[in-house]
């Protein structure tokens, strides 16, 4: 089981932290399922960027980043080193801490 903090750069939006968060997820899955607003235009299936995301901490618990992934994220607004896409980003089995941060994703807004 895990704990997974979600951090925002958008204003006016306080950290959640999930306790007991079962591996085989991916981080977009457990935003969803918890009312995190993480914009997903494809769907879910490694089409977009809108997914994009920061592992801060707990890289180690994450499937490894694929080819594909690694185009889209040199796509995405802003990437860096820790960018991940949520949608690929599935807890492994095990135990520990997931920290990530969400871009400020109000430039997606009318779109």
């Amino acid at each position: 089981m895990y704990t997974v903090k979600f951090n925002f750069e958008q204003k006016g939006l306080e950290p959640v932290t999930l306790e007991q968060v079962e591996p085989g997820q991916s981080l977009l899955e457990i935003a969803l399922t918890n009312d995190i607003d993480l914009h997903h235009n494809c769907g879910g299936v490694c089409a977009c960027t809108t997914c994009h995301l920061y592992i801060e901490k707990g890289m180690e618990h994450i499937d490894e980043l694929s080819d594909r992934e690694e185009d889209f994220i040199d796509r995405a607004i802003s990437p860096k080193l820790n960018s991940r896409l949520g949608c690929q980003s599935l807890l492994l089995d095990g135990t520990g801490l997931i920290e990530v941060t969400l871009p400020d994703q109000t430039q997606f807004l009318g779109e």
